[in-house]
C-alpha cells in the first residue's frame, strides 16, 4: 500500500511505502531570509513531515541538496551540522542548482526509513 500525504494536483509533499518515506524537495517559505534561515526552515519542515510519518531524522537513508550558490554550501553546513543526529549522519549528495523560483537559496529532498 502507499500512502501519499499533502495531495495535490502536481504532486504530493511525501509517499510512504514498504517502510520508506518519500518527501518532495522542501524550500523555505520565507525565502526573504538568509542561506541559514532558509536551510532551517527547510530541515523543520522535513522534520515535522518525518514526524507526520512516524518517524524522525535519525532515520534518514539519503539526503540531497541543491543549492542556489555552491559558496552557500560552509553557511549551509554549519546549519546542517547543528540539526543531523551524531552518529546517524545520512548518506548525502550537494550540488549547485538553478531553482524553479529566483528567491530559493535551498531545496532539500530526503529518503527515510519509517
Amino acid at each position: 500500500m502507499i500512502q501519499r500525504f499533502d495531495v495535490g494536483p502536481r504532486m504530493s509533499e511525501m509517499a510512504v511505502h514498504n517502510g520508506v518515506v518519500y518527501l518532495a524537495g522542501q524550500i523555505a517559505e520565507n525565502s526573504a531570509d538568509s542561506i541559514c534561515g532558509q536551510t532551517q526552515q527547510v530541515l523543520d519542515a522535513i522534520d515535522k513531515l518525518l514526524a507526520e510519518a512516524g518517524t524522525d531524522k535519525s532515520k534518514i537513508l539519503h539526503a540531497q541538496i541543491f543549492l542556489k550558490d555552491v559558496m552557500d554550501f560552509e553557511a549551509m553546513n554549519r546549519v546542517w551540522d547543528s540539526w543531523v543526529v551524531p552518529g546517524h549522519t545520512p548518506p548525502r549528495a550537494t550540488v549547485q542548482a538553478e531553482l524553479a523560483n529566483p528567491h530559493w537559496l535551498i531545496e532539500i529532498v530526503v529518503t527515510a526509513a519509517v
